[in-house]
């Protein structure tokens, strides 16, 4: 059976591990639900652009679903425990 491996930071992995624990399942199911999408829709040009163009970003930056913990600006929203603060 082939295997896709997928590397994952410590910010790209701890909100997927946590959809997955809300539904009761792994992480694993989470990826392939994912790579499901968007091979249904890989006929859209929008699709095969974005699909693309993560490629590229993701390089240098974390998704917009990541936890931020690298950003300055969300560590200093935290409090001591990691909760973050409401003003």
């Amino acid at each position: 059976m082939p295997v896709i491996k997928i590397h994952l930071d410590d910010e790209e992995f701890a909100p997927v591990a946590r959809l997955a624990d809300e539904l009761h399942l792994r992480p694993e199911d989470i990826a392939y639900a994912g790579l499901n999408m968007a091979m249904a829709r890989a006929n859209d040009a929008t699709v095969r652009t974005e699909i693309t163009e993560a490629h590229y970003w993701r390089r240098e930056n974390l998704p917009s679903w990541g936890d931020s913990a690298r950003s300055v600006h969300a560590y200093e929203g935290k409090a001591d425990g990691g909760h973050t603060q409401v003003r």
